[in-house]
């Protein structure tokens, strides 16, 4: 039975289908490509160039490949940007997911894996948040992730689809054995900035306030190494095919990092220092956002490997080096 993927071009949905790869599955990707890249697929593994709210194209493969599970990480991911655009947000996150709900259902899909968010619980009154928090979204693109939420959970009780949500934390790192990593020049993530200011890649990194209620005025996240995560989606899709009821779990580790510490962090990976610039707040941006990570463990057997920023940044680092290179050649 296949696995459709989409968004496996990206930097998550890359690192998935390495994970389905190397357990033997048989991942087709669907990528259109607008921040993924075609090289990031690996060979064994189909790329079809396209849309995910393409309902004809969708249901095409679905039945060409014998898809009865499908792992959506299609969308779009930056908290300010979905601030400015927020109907950009609700087109690909929203619109586009339920057109690919849609062609799930009428083509018996059986299991659908989602790719949701921390952004979905605003800004916690409790840390570390856990599975049943409030959810109240302060970002378009929380938002946008929540409505997705909201239509699989109803499709799947009208339809019989089961379901697992994964809300990320914060995802950093690379492939362990340097076959993938973050490498959208436009990322936005802490890891990937930080590691490209290091290599002298930015002229400088910018921190978005220093003014929030934690230890040092920084704002504080829970970093999940990208493999890690990866991981619990195979364990999420071992529960659904064994006949797992449809769930909810978050994805981190229950340990937050400051951005300050983050930076200090890539700072002793690379051996000296980089400029660092102090600004404004951001909109969008909650003071801690740290996961109870206990329900995953118990209930999907998820071990993570590499949970130590050291090893996340030394990943993310090394990425950024072979990138270097590989423009450099280029």
């Amino acid at each position: 039975m296949g696995v459709l993927v989409t968004g496996g071009a990206g930097y998550i949905g890359s690192h998935m289908v390495l994970e389905l790869l190397d357990a033997g599955e048989r991942p087709v990707v669907l990528d259109n490509l607008s921040t993924g890249f075609r090289w990031a697929v690996p060979s064994a593994a189909p790329l079809v160039v396209g849309d995910c709210g393409d309902q004809e194209l969708v249901r095409t493969l679905l039945k060409k490949h014998d898809v009865v599970s499908i792992i959506h990480f299609a969308g779009s991911i930056v908290v300010p940007e979905s601030v400015a655009d927020p109907l950009g947000y609700y087109l690909n996150n929203t619109v586009k997911s339920r057109a690919l709900l849609e062609a799930a259902v009428a083509s018996g899909v059986e299991h659908f894996i989602f790719s949701s968010t921390a952004a979905v619980y605003g800004t916690p009154s409790a840390s570390p948040v856990a599975e049943d928090a409030a959810l109240a979204p302060i970002s378009p693109y929380g938002s946008s992730k929540l409505m997705t939420e909201i239509m699989l959970a109803d499709a799947a009780r009208a339809h019989g689809l089961r379901y697992v949500i994964l809300r990320y934390f914060n995802v950093a790192g690379a492939d362990p054995a340097g076959r993938g990593g973050q490498s959208s020049a436009r990322a936005t993530h802490l890891i990937k900035v930080a590691c490209q200011a290091a290599l002298g890649r930015r002229g400088h990194l910018d921190v978005f306030g220093t003014d929030y209620p934690t230890r040092d005025g920084t704002c504080i996240r829970d970093y999940i190494h990208v493999s890690d995560l990866a991981g619990a989606h195979s364990a999420a899709l071992r529960h659904l095919r064994s006949g797992g009821a449809s769930d909810v779990f978050n994805c981190g580790y229950s340990m937050g990092y400051t951005v300050l510490e983050v930076i200090e962090a890539v700072k002793r990976a690379a051996g000296h220092p980089f400029e660092v610039r102090i600004g404004g707040r951001r909109p969008g941006d909650p003071a801690s956002l740290v996961a109870q990570s206990s329900k995953i463990r118990a209930a999907l057997g998820w071990q993570p490997r590499h949970d130590d920023l050291g090893r996340i940044v030394t990943h993310a680092l090394a990425w950024e080096q072979r990138l270097a290179r590989f423009e450099t050649a280029v």
